[in-house]
């Protein structure tokens, strides 16, 4: 059976990428292991340039109607005075929120011919294999309101909201403790419920979810400054690691 790809370069080393990407494609094709069909549209500042926004509503129903959007990569100095709402990082933002792409899988791999370019001791990442799951379609950068205030006398006010509701917790979390069965079965939960009220909601729902369907994976809660200070002192203890989009 056909898929259907739908290439979205973007800008900058996106374009770059996206030429190794098509070679791959026609290489599955030639060979017959794979039939693909592939199409190409605008994201970022190259779609900024075109339409005057970060990707059309044309190129989004595209998205919408395709068996995977293999995407590049958006943004660049040219771009840093357009207007808010039209930023090229807009176009992210909208595939993620429009095509509902709420857990980032983030691998960290280390393999053994890279252990010596590390910045970190080798003994430190020789053999590294951490997965991070991040939360991509709530909190802080979709919550509303989301406003820069003139207060007048030179003074002004910026507020964005941190915002999370018990069901985007809970699939996030889902996601982690599926992958984590796959691999060590070991799941940390990075929030920051010393601070922040989305963090204490985050710890209650993550716990409950694992009490009510995986207790067999190890659960470990940390403070998301702490779990910062650990993948550098000591990344190998991570296996899964479940964070919001902040």
């Amino acid at each position: 059976m056909t898929k259907k790809l739908f290439l979205l370069p973007g800008d900058g080393i996106g374009t770059e990428v996206m030429v190794e990407v098509e070679r791959l494609i026609k290489w599955f094709n030639d060979r017959g292991i794979q039939s693909f069909e592939t199409e190409s549209g605008l994201v970022g500042g190259s779609a900024y340039d075109a339409h005057g926004e970060a990707i059309s509503d044309a190129d989004m129903a595209i998205a919408m109607a395709s068996d995977a959007v293999i995407f590049g990569a958006v943004g660049g100095p040219k771009w840093d005075d357009v207007p808010y709402d039209q930023r090229p990082e807009a176009g992210l933002l909208r595939l993620r929120k429009d095509m509902e792409l709420f857990a980032n899988l983030r691998p960290a791999i280390c393999y053994p011919a890279l252990a010596d370019a590390s910045s970190l001791k080798k003994e430190l990442v020789d053999g590294l294999d951490i997965l991070i799951v991040r939360e991509l379609t709530g909190g802080v950068y979709f919550g509303e309101p989301k406003t820069i205030t003139d207060l007048g006398n030179g003074q002004k006010r910026a507020i964005d909201t941190q915002i999370y509701d018990t069901y985007e917790i809970d699939r996030v979390s889902r996601v982690a403790f599926e992958m984590a069965r796959t691999r060590s079965n070991l799941v940390h939960s990075a929030e920051k419920r010393n601070v922040m009220k989305s963090g204490v909601l985050w710890n209650e729902v993550v716990t409950q979810v694992h009490k009510k369907s995986y207790s067999d994976v190890e659960l470990q809660h940390i403070l998301a400054d702490n779990c910062g200070m650990q993948l550098v002192r000591t990344p190998k203890q991570f296996d899964v690691i479940v964070t919001d989009n902040l």
